[in-house]
């Protein structure tokens, strides 16, 4: 009993909340379209290919082998009640459909919050092969029609043809009700060959990450740079972010989880304008600018000595 009113207490919180972003965003006010649209047709199958869908949504294509991580697709993340969602309206439409997206050898879910665990985009994706949650999530997305559910927790691997997914620690929470604090939740080192894209969306500031430079190379780090404020406890700052960057040792950077869904106090615009501030002479390493760009890794890699 007292976890069913828990449930409803949360239902009625988030309901309270949409009616907030309805009376101040309005569900008139349609997105808008994203700055630039991929074109996953010309793409090469010899290159490491991002795209930048929007939120925490990245197309990563390695050599072939097509990832999309904590896919939201559609106008609204939130609670589905009675087949309506109920929670925060996009400012930017999503840059690919689910049309247009490619056929894709996997889903990967960072945790359970609703703007990274979106069941109706999962839902659409449903006959992807593999969907990889962290652990203690498969109890939200079994009935949803994946052929394979994989839950892995930090230091676990899954296959994804011959890309390595591994999953390695964050600074955040995998919460998906008040009562659910089990639930874990990754960021995602990905790996086919020498090339490697480390893969963490939601992290507050941590220092952890310069393991990574310790152990390997990385092409691109892809870290979150929004929804900090008043949310700095869960979420980098820019500046934390680009510190972050480079302790992984990576050649470049492609941040995410910023305007698209206004889920901070920070003005849209602030966390990519500050980014680029932080990062001063070496701001090309900032490889993705807008929702929708596309950033074909160079075959050559890079040393990220000659960066500095």
């Amino acid at each position: 009993m007292r976890r069913r009113a828990l449930w409803i207490v949360a239902v009625v919180a988030v309901v309270a909340a949409g009616a907030v972003v309805d009376a101040c965003g309005g569900p008139w006010r349609r997105p808008l379209l994203a700055p630039a649209h991929p074109d996953p047709r010309s793409w090469s199958n010899g290159d490491l290919t991002l795209a930048y869908v929007g939120h925490a949504s990245v197309l990563i294509d390695f050599a072939g082998t097509r990832i999309l991580t904590d896919p939201t697709l559609f106008p609204r993340i939130g609670v589905d009640v009675a087949g309506v969602t109920i929670g925060p309206t996009r400012v930017v439409r999503a840059a690919l459909t689910p049309d247009e997206l490619p056929p894709l050898a996997a889903v990967l879910i960072t945790h359970a919050h609703m703007d990274s665990l979106d069941r109706p985009s999962l839902r659409r994706l449903a006959a992807t092969p593999l969907l990889v949650t962290p652990r203690a999530t498969r109890d939200l997305v079994d009935d949803l029609g994946f052929p394979r559910v994989v839950e892995i927790g930090w230091g676990e691997r899954v296959q994804v043809g011959d890309v390595v997914v591994e999953a390695l620690p964050v600074n955040h929470w995998g919460r998906r009700w008040p009562w659910d604090g089990w639930r874990g939740y990754n960021g995602y080192l990905l790996t086919k060959g020498e090339r490697r894209v480390f893969f963490a969306s939601d992290t507050a500031y941590t220092e952890a990450f310069a393991a990574l430079a310790r152990e390997t190379r990385i092409d691109v780090a892809v870290l979150g740079i929004g929804a900090y404020d008043p949310w700095i406890q869960n979420h980098a700052d820019p500046e934390q972010a680009w510190r972050m960057f480079e302790m992984t040792g990576a050649c470049w950077l492609v941040p995410v989880h910023w305007d698209t869904f206004r889920l901070g106090k920070e003005p849209l615009g602030e966390a990519m304008t500050r980014l680029l501030a932080a990062a001063g002479p070496q701001a090309d390493r900032v490889a993705i600018r807008k929702i929708g760009d596309t950033f074909v890794v160079p075959r050559g890699g890079c040393s990220p000595l000659a960066f500095r």
